[in-house]
Parts: C-alpha cells; structure tokens; sequence
C-alpha cells in the first residue's frame, strides 16, 4: 500500500544530532510554468498555433527561406552538370566548405538529442518546453548535413556504394575508413531521431483530432463565400483524417500511457549513446590521420562538446523569436533561458580548455610540425578566421556569467548568433588551415570559396527554415502533457499526493476542454 507524504516522513530514519543543527538555505526556484495557468490554457495556446489562420508573417517567412532554399537546389544541379571543379577545392585543399558544413550542421543537431534523451534520463523537468522544437531541430539538420557528402563523392549518382549492399562485382566500402563510419553513425543518428521525434508527438496529435470538429466548425462559419467555404470544408476534412493517421488510434488510455511511457524510455537510452558516438565519429574523419593539427586525441572530447555548445546556441536562436512571435512566456520562461545560457557557458568553456591543450600539446610533444600548424592557424594566412572563432566561441559566451545579461533576451539571441558563426569558423579552421599548409612548402596555396560554394552553403538555411517553419506550422511545438505536469503537480500521472486515491482518479475527472474524448486532453 502506496503511502502519504505525511506517513512517509513519519517512517523515516530519525536525523543525526548533527544535522539537526543544520538549517540549509534553499535558493529560489523559478517556475517553468508561470502565473499558474491551467490545462485549458496550455492546450488552447500550443494547439491554437496549428489550428488559427495562418499569420502574415509566416507567408513571408516560408517564401524567403523557399527562395533562398532554391540556391542549394541550383547550385547542386550546377555541381552534378560541371563537375566538382566548380567548387573551390585546390591541392592540396581537396576539402573545403563541404566537409565544413557537414560537421557544422550535424553539430547543430545535438542539443535536441540531448535535450530530449539526456536531460529526460536525468529527470530535468525544464526541458518540457523546448524538447520538441529541438527534436525537430536536429532531424532538419541531418538532412542539410547529408547534401554535402553525398555531393562531395562528385558522382552522385554512385552514392549507393557507401553502403555494403551486394553487387555484381563484389566491391565493398572500406570498412577501416572513417568516412564509412559516419555512413552508419549519421544515418542511425537521423533514423532514431525521427522515430524518438514521431512517437513523442502521437498523445499531442491525439489532442489535435479531437479538436478538429471544433476547429472546423469555426472555420466553415466564418468562411466568406462559397469558394472559400468549399475550400475550408475540404481542408478541414483533410486535417481531421491526417491527425487521425498520425495519432495512430490514441485513447489516452493506462495501457496506451504505460506503454507510451515505456517505448519513450527505452528511445532515450537508446539515443544517449548516439549523443557521444555519432560526433566522436565525425571527429575521426580528422584524427585519424596523419596531418599535423588533426592528429589528436582532444578530438572527440573537443568535438562533442562543441557540438552541444553549437546545438544550444541554435536553440536559443529558434526558440527566443517563437516565444516572442506566439506570447509563449509563460510557457518558455527565464528559467529555460537560463538554464540554456548556464550550458552554452560551460560548453563554450570546455571548448575554449580545448583551444589551449591543442597548443600546450603541440609545445609539449616538440614535434615541429604540430607546432607549425597551431602557430599557423593563430598567426597565418588564415588568422583572420582563427581570432573570429576565439571571439565568438570563447569571449562571447563568458557574458552569460552574469544574470543581466542573461535576463535580457535580446542580447542572449545576438550572443548565440555570435556562437553560431564562431562554430562555422572553428570548422572552416581545422579543416583548411592543416590542408593549405602540409608537409610540403611548394604545394602550399590558399583556398577560397566559389560562389557556388556560398550560394549552397546559404541555401541549406533556407532549406533548415522551410522545414522549420513548416512544423511549427502543422505540427505541435511542445509536448501538452510534460508541460502540463510542470503547470500542476496533479497534471503528472507518477503525482502522490495526500489523497492517495483522488490523486490517481485526478486524470479521469479533470474536464476535458473543446473536445469529446475523455483522457486525451491531460
């Protein structure tokens, strides 16, 4: 028999004399909800973003970055038309902005991970209200990181043979190869991040379902002629029979929680794992050589928490106008914010250690080589791109020590605009700076970018926004029933309270708003 947290206390082990003595200060909490808003109100405000007429701003939104998507599209059919020489690659700079762009977007993608799977093992309630726009953040990521190798191999059209499927010649990957490894870490990093994504989703499309006959109730009333009225009848059927699909029979029933709760679990611990393996890969790519300022064992360390440091920075990016844009304060509060400054700090640290022990290495092992290519990187042909990395990735960040800073979103969304180009540079600068000056003087050069490489560089963000936009538009931006929980203890369905009883029937008898299903709604 479950007891009270009244009957709890009284069971428990007497306190040492010790500590009897000892009155802790709590420091203040925040709310991760605030103003006390009910069920009603959370489900009217996140469904209502997919479900009220689409606003101005969105159109406009969604036709720049379909614009600006066309570049990738025009300079990828350029690319397989001409050839790879359109690109600026050189010798002996045979990788250039592709590589660059590849390690730079799948960083991006590791803060949804590990804020969806890392912080949710952990028990880290604050992460309710960003874990969805950050899933979603990293499975669009992949995507636009998956153009450039797969462009860089020069004949696209013989992809396939990256992976180990049977052919009539026998030939096979090089399975010693570190870029055959990012082959499977990639793609089993997108394949389980869509699938933690979708099945996170499917109570919040239940909720959607339900409300659709109310939704297009409205809809249809308000509609000004028999065009329009048509139009939204159609529509509203379509939506009523899409959420149905994606809810995949949803009741909101104990089994179907139970089960939910279980097969989410068991997601996160399998995605934990990719959050460390999948970029200590990529950091392969480039410690597994022999070229002096790759050939280092900081890599997957360094690698890994740059790649948190980048995630979080593109997360306070998206988030800060969404919250803006929707009045989702109370909903995505200073505490959130916080929390996110507070990690891209210590991230950001970590990745500034790095830049040290890279040179303290060098000086220490007294290999000239290594010791040229740091010296180099800092003081060389590429200077320029070496002190603009330092200043954002390293200098920027160390405002977030200081609360007001951290309280002013404005300048925590320039900050983390800083971190995204500093990212950008580190890449650019490991990756060029080791391959312009190698081993041999005389084959020394400089590389530059193409227009074609910017052109496609730039468009894969408005490829990122397309996408973006597009799910925030049709889909749910936050998961109802984890912020909900944060909202009222009783919202959680692990919630004991002093009525044992009334706490478990609290999800049967809370009212359910706009719609007839009961449980779906909790």
């Amino acid at each position: 028999m479950a007891l009270s947290a009244e009957e709890f206390q009284t069971v428990q082990a007497p306190k040492p004399e010790v500590l009897k003595k000892v009155d802790p200060v709590s420091l203040p909490q925040r709310p991760l909800v605030e103003n006390n808003r009910s069920f009603h109100y959370i489900t009217d405000l996140i469904c209502s973003i997919v479900e009220v007429k689409t606003p101005t701003w969105w159109w406009i939104a969604f036709t720049v970055a379909a614009l600006t998507a066309s570049f990738t599209l025009m300079g990828l059919t350029y690319l397989v038309s001409t050839g790879v020489g359109v690109w600026g690659l050189n010798n002996p700079v045979n990788w250039g902005w592709a590589i660059v762009n590849f390690v730079f977007w799948i960083g991006i993608g590791h803060a949804g991970t590990l804020i969806s799977a890392i912080l949710c093992l952990l028990k880290q309630s604050w992460r309710t209200s960003i874990n969805r726009a950050a899933e979603a953040m990293t499975i669009f990521a992949v995507v636009c990181a998956g153009i450039f190798p797969l462009f860089h191999v020069g004949r696209v059209w013989f992809a396939w043979w990256l992976f180990p499927l049977p052919n009539a010649n026998w030939i096979w990957p090089q399975f010693r190869s570190p870029l055959e490894w990012d082959v499977f870490a990639v793609s089993t990093y997108g394949t389980v991040s869509f699938l933690f994504w979708c099945m996170g989703m499917i109570p919040d499309f239940a909720t959607i379902r339900d409300r659709c006959g109310e939704v297009a109730k409205r809809r249809i009333e308000g509609a000004s002629g028999a065009v329009e009225k048509a139009f939204q009848i159609g529509y509203q059927k379509f939506r009523l029979y899409l959420y149905t699909i994606l809810s995949a029979g949803w009741r909101g029933s104990t089994n179907h929680w139970r089960n939910f709760e279980m097969a989410y679990l068991l997601l996160a611990g399998l995605c934990t794992p990719l959050v460390l393996s999948v970029h200590t890969i990529v950091s392969f790519d480039f410690a597994a050589s022999i070229l002096p300022g790759w050939h280092t064992t900081i890599f997957p360390p360094y690698f890994v928490a740059g790649a948190i440091f980048s995630g979080f920075g593109m997360v306070l990016t998206l988030m800060l106008p969404l919250r803006a844009l929707y009045g989702l304060h109370d909903l995505i509060t200073q505490a959130h914010i916080d929390n996110m400054c507070k990690i891209t700090l210590a991230t950001g640290s970590m990745v500034g250690y790095a830049y040290a022990m890279e040179f303290f290495i060098a000086w220490y092992g007294a290999n000239p080589y290594e010791g040229f290519a740091f010296v180099n990187r800092a003081f060389g042909q590429y200077s320029w791109a070496y002190w603009i990395m330092i200043s954002c990735n390293v200098i920027s960040p160390q405002l977030f020590w200081f609360k007001s800073v951290r309280d002013n979103a404005a300048l925590v969304w320039v900050i983390s605009i800083f971190v995204n180009v500093g990212m950008w540079f580190e890449r650019f600068v490991i990756t060029v700076t080791s391959l312009a000056n190698d081993f041999l003087p005389s084959s020394w050069g400089y590389y530059s970018p193409t227009m074609v490489d910017i052109f496609t560089y730039f468009g894969t963000f408005g490829l990122f926004s397309v996408l973006f936009l597009l799910f925030i538009r049709f889909l749910p931006l936050m998961a109802l029933s984890e912020v909900k929980a944060l909202s009222m203890p009783q919202g959680d369905p692990h919630y004991h309270g002093t009525d044992h009883r009334d706490s478990h029937t609290h999800k049967a008898k809370t009212p359910v708003h706009h719609h007839g299903e009961e449980g779906v709604d909790q």
